[in-house]
C-alpha cells in the first residue's frame, strides 16, 4: 500500500465517520419514534396492533439490506469507495427527510402507510450498502497497521448515530409533550436529516478516493464482475457470515431489545430504562476503539475468540439475574455485557477485510454482513420476546443468543492461515506528516 500523509488519513476518517453517524441517525431515529408513527400511519382499534404494524415496517428495511448489498456492493468495487459513500449518504438523508413530509392516514388514508414503506425500503437499500463500502474506505485508509483501530471506528459510529437518534427522540418527547410529539413532533427528527445529510454530503464530496482501489485503477486489476469472483470461492463468506453473527445479534440486543425488556417484561420506570439502555450503549461505544487499537499489536483472531466467549458469558449473566434484580442491581451484568460485546464487535471488521481481497472487499463484506444482519440482527428483538411469550421466562432469549455466539467462535476456529489475503503486520504504524516526514 501506498504511503499516505497523516492529514489526509484524518481529512479521509473524519469524512468517513461523520456520514456514517449521520447515516445510522437517519436509519435508527425510525425505531425510537415508532409508537408516534403507528398513530399517525396505521388506523386500528388496538393500539398494540398499530405498534406491531409499525416496527413491521421497521423490520422490512432488514430484509430490503441485503439487496442494498448486492447493488452497492459491487459498484464500490468498480466505480470506487467515494463515489459508492456519497450516493448512499445522499439516498439515506433524502428518504428519512421524505417520512417527515409524508402525510398521515387521517388525510389520505392507505396511501399513507403505501408511501412509508417505500421510503423505508429505500432506506434499507442505502443502509445495505454503508457498512461494506465504509468499512473498506476505513480498511484502505487505515492500512494494515491500524487497520483494527480504523474500522472499530466504523462500529463506534453506528452506535453514536443510534444514541444521537435516540437522545434527540426522546428528549423531544419530553419538552414538547405527548400529545405535541404525536400531532407534529415526531416529524422534527426525521426532518433534521435534512441539513444533517447536506452537511454529510459536503463532507464526503472532498474526501479522496483508497490508495488501494486507487493501486487497482491504475493497474487495470479492477474486477468486472466481483459477485461473479465471489461466487468462485464462498468459503471467506461463509466465514465473515458466521464471525459477525455474534456481533449483529448482540448489537440489536444491547441496543434495541434492552429498552423493551425492561419495561414490558422487568416493569421498571421510563427513567430507569433510558438511563440504563444509555449507559450501555455509551459503554459499548467506548471499549471498540480501545479493543480495536489493542488488535493492531496482538493477534486478532484470538482476541475474538476471548471477547466471543466473555461475550457469550456476560450475557447468560444478564438474563440469568435479570428476573430478580432491580434496576440497581442489573447495572453491573448489563455493562459487562455492553463491554464484552464492545470489544468483539471492535476487530470484526478488521478480521473480515483481512480474508476478502481488495477488489472485491466491499462485495463480500455487503454480502456476509448483511445476510446474518437480516436472518439474526432485525429478527433478534422479535425471537427474543417470542421465547419469552411461550415459556413465561424472562431469562429464555439467553439460550437463543448462546447458539448465535457459537456459530461466530465455529467461525473463527475454522480460519486458516491461508484464509488471510495478506499478513497483518505488528508493531508501530508509521504515518507521513504534512512535511513528509515519518512520523509514529
Amino acid at each position: 500500500m501506498a504511503l499516505v500523509h497523516a492529514r489526509t488519513r484524518r481529512r479521509a476518517f473524519a469524512g468517513a465517520l461523520a456520514g456514517h453517524v449521520i447515516e445510522w441517525y437517519d436509519y435508527g431515529v425510525y425505531g425510537f419514534l415508532a409508537v408516534y408513527i403507528a398513530g399517525n400511519f396505521f388506523v386500528s382499534e388496538n393500539p398494540s396492533a398499530a405498534l406491531l404494524n409499525s416496527l413491521a415496517v421497521f423490520a422490512l428495511s432488514f430484509l430490503v439490506r441485503p439487496l442494498g448489498g448486492l447493488v452497492f456492493g459491487p459498484l464500490a468495487d468498480r466505480i470506487g469507495r467515494k463515489a459508492v459513500l456519497v450516493s448512499i449518504v445522499g439516498l439515506m438523508s433524502a428518504s428519512t427527510f421524505a417520512v417527515g413530509l409524508l402525510p398521515t392516514y387521517e388525510r389520505v388514508g392507505i396511501v399513507a402507510p403505501a408511501l412509508l414503506v417505500v421510503v423505508r425500503c429505500i432506506q434499507g437499500l442505502s443502509a445495505g450498502g454503508e457498512m461494506g463500502t465504509a468499512t473498506s474506505f476505513m480498511a484502505e485508509y487505515a492500512g494494515a497497521v491500524r487497520r483494527g483501530w480504523g474500522t472499530s471506528l466504523v462500529v463506534m459510529g453506528s452506535v453514536i448515530g443510534l444514541l444521537f437518534g435516540s437522545l434527540f427522540a426522546n428528549g423531544l418527547a419530553v419538552l414538547v409533550g405527548a400529545s405535541a410529539m404525536s400531532e407534529w413532533g415526531w416529524r422534527l427528527p426525521f426532518l433534521l436529516t435534512g441539513p444533517l445529510g447536506v452537511i454529510a454530503l459536503i463532507i464526503r464530496a472532498k474526501i479522496e478516493e483508497t490508495p488501494e482501489f486507487l493501486e487497482l485503477q491504475r493497474d487495470g486489476n479492477l474486477a468486472v464482475s466481483p459477485l461473479r469472483e465471489i461466487n468462485s470461492n464462498l468459503r471467506p463468506i461463509v466465514i465473515v457470515f458466521a464471525i459477525v453473527t455474534l456481533m449483529n445479534s448482540y448489537f440489536y440486543l444491547v441496543l434495541t431489545f434492552t429498552s423493551t425488556y425492561f419495561t414490558q417484561y422487568l416493569e421498571f420506570g421510563t427513567g430507569a430504562r433510558f438511563g440504563l439502555v444509555t449507559a450501555a450503549t455509551v459503554v459499548a461505544a467506548i471499549m471498540m476503539p480501545l479493543g480495536g487499537r489493542y488488535t493492531d499489536s496482538h493477534d486478532r483472531r484470538k482476541f475474538l475468540m476471548a471477547a466471543g466467549v466473555l461475550s457469550i458469558l456476560s450475557m447468560l449473566w444478564f438474563f440469568w439475574v435479570s428476573p430478580t434484580s432491580t434496576p440497581g442491581q442489573l447495572i453491573l451484568p448489563l455493562l459487562a455485557m455492553a463491554a464484552t460485546f464492545g470489544l468483539y464487535a471492535s476487530s470484526t471488521f478488521a478480521l473480515v477485510t483481512e480474508i476478502l481481497p481488495v477488489r472485491t472487499r466491499s462485495t463480500g463484506i455487503a454480502i456476509g454482513y448483511n445476510l446474518p444482519v437480516a436472518i439474526f440482527g432485525g429478527s433478534a428483538p422479535l425471537v427474543a420476546a417470542w421465547l419469552i411469550e411461550r415459556t413465561g421466562d424472562p431469562s429464555s432469549p439467553m439460550y437463543y443468543f448462546v447458539a448465535l455466539g457459537c456459530v461466530s467462535l465455529i467461525g473463527l476456529m475454522v480460519i486458516r492461515d491461508r484464509d488471510y489475503m495478506e499478513a497483518a503486520p505488528r508493531g508501530k504504524a508509521v504515518l507521513l506528516d504534512a512535511s513528509g516526514d515519518a512520523t509514529p
